[in-house]
């Protein structure tokens, strides 16, 4: 399990090299401030953990000539390409058949070599971790690594410095790197409600079952929330200190995209959207007065499919 030093430690590597992302806060009926996390380089919060990742590695002396592998749906592929550019490192991306073409362009423009393997990213993983034994590359795994949730951890630190009365954090959860980092940040400050699709239910069922088990993933959101497992890490934060645990229908989350779109001008993707869904459609009920903030984690969408 990360603890909070982890994500400090974090933030004093990182820094400089990731945007301090701006707090929304509500106003007229607005039901929750917004972590503008969409607004961080390459569109997601991935970016802070693949900084932490590879630095760490560097410190360490893991990287070689054959540089970085991550397996990703997208958007933990472009922060690692995004980071390895910045830092001088050789980048190699896995990802599944269905990837969305948007994102796999934007890989290879910040000069990653992308290789497409498997129908899903549990494929896509097996494939990025054999290429790391066979070509020495460091292995940066997505979201279940201790330097990637720390990384993603950093976000909370920031609300919370920037609004210490917030007293709960609305977040999505696809393999829980982000749900484990943010939960670290805040353990003992504010609660965390982790929302996810009814189609990747990995969080809710790891619950249920007392431990990650398999799930079937399917849907809008699956590009990005669509691991098939919950990450140790996220996994053992529950048990730590349990989430309000919920999930929204399809319905939702393209509702609650559509509304960021309507009302703030957010270009969110339908995985980031997930989170406010959680508000929007009533799965998540704030009490009288508490103090609500949701994470919108990223912006790697088609413009064209918001109108």
């Amino acid at each position: 399990m990360i603890t909070r030093d982890d994500v400090l430690a974090a933030r004093e590597r990182i820094g400089g090299r990731v945007r301090r992302t701006p707090l929304l806060a509500p106003s007229g009926a607005d039901p929750a401030w917004l972590k503008l996390e969409h607004l961080q380089h390459c569109g997601v919060f991935k970016t802070r953990g693949a900084f932490n990742r590879q630095l760490a590695a560097i410190e360490h002396g893991e990287l070689g000539d054959a540089g970085i592998v991550v397996a990703s749906g997208g958007n933990a592929g472009l922060a690692h390409a995004f980071a390895a550019r910045e830092l001088g490192v050789r980048a190699t991306v896995f990802v599944p058949e269905a990837a969305p073409e948007v994102k796999v362009q934007r890989i290879r423009a910040y000069g990653a070599d992308v290789v497409r393997a498997g129908s899903e990213y549990a494929e896509a993983l097996a494939a990025a971790v054999d290429f790391g034994h066979a070509q020495g590359a460091a292995f940066a795994h997505a979201y279940d690594q201790p330097e990637v949730a720390a990384g993603a951890g950093t976000l909370a630190e920031e609300l919370l410095d920037d609004e210490p009365s917030i007293d709960t954090v609305v977040v999505a959860v696809g393999g829980g790197g982000l749900y484990a980092g943010v939960a670290a940040a805040v353990r003992g400050r504010a609660k965390v409600v982790a929302v996810e699709p009814e189609t990747c239910p990995t969080l809710h069922r790891a619950m249920a079952a007392g431990e990650p088990v398999d799930v079937e993933v399917s849907g809008v959101a699956s590009d990005s929330l669509g691991a098939r497992r919950l990450g140790d890490l996220a996994f053992a934060a529950q048990q730590a200190e349990p989430p309000v645990s919920v999930l929204v229908t399809e319905e939702a989350i393209v509702e609650a995209r559509r509304r960021l779109w309507s009302d703030y001008r957010i270009a969110s993707e339908h995985g980031a959207a997930t989170a406010y869904a959680g508000l929007l459609s009533g799965a998540y009920s704030p009490a009288v007065g508490e103090r609500v903030c949701v994470v919108v984690c990223g912006a790697n969408t088609d413009p064209a499919t918001l109108a």
